[in-house]
């Protein structure tokens, strides 16, 4: 479980990033040091308007929240680059990952607990845990927009050479502060 202090911060990190990138001004990371898979989800109004990631820590965990946090407002190929006119309508929200594990089969998924992974047929998609409260979806229902989302039939989470992976997240947003 990450502390407060630490949860603040990596916040602080992702909003500084996107006020730098249109400021141009020169930001010193404060290190966080931990290796974690993480996300960075930006919601205007509420909606999703970006959302990047990495399911394992590639470089320490503050790097890697100033990374993501530029990348979901910028190279998310779903929506246009931010505008710096929308900054001050961005909610941030980070999600912390476990360490993914391969599950036997789909039904040792827990909609709401987990985050989901299904790699089949040479492509993979995941979805975090907080997608089945947002979405109402149940377990059939996730893993066929899984499938989907993978550019695969919505019943390709069936096949047989389907793997499944889950984690789990921590959490937080801009609310908190």
């Amino acid at each position: 479980m990450l502390s407060d202090e630490i949860r603040n911060t990596l916040l602080k990190i992702a909003r500084r990033s996107l006020e730098t990138a249109f400021s141009h001004e020169v930001y010193t990371v404060p290190e966080i040091n931990m290796m974690r898979g993480a996300f960075v989800t930006l919601r205007k109004n509420g909606e999703l308007r970006g959302c990047i990631g990495f399911l394992e820590g590639i470089m320490p965990l503050s790097d890697e929240v100033f990374t993501l946090a530029r990348d979901a407002a910028f190279r998310d190929y779903r929506f246009p680059p931010l505008s710096e006119s929308e900054l001050a309508e961005i909610t941030i929200e980070i999600s912390v990952l476990s360490v993914p594990e391969e599950i036997p089969s789909p039904e040792d998924f827990l909609p709401g607990r987990d985050g989901i992974i299904l790699s089949v047929s040479g492509r993979r998609a995941v979805f975090l845990p907080q997608v089945a409260d947002e979405t109402g979806w149940g377990r059939q229902e996730m893993l066929s927009a899984l499938s989907r989302k993978a550019g695969l039939p919505p019943d390709a989470w069936k096949r047989d050479d389907a793997v499944f992976m889950t984690f789990t997240a921590e959490v937080f947003d801009e609310t908190v502060l």
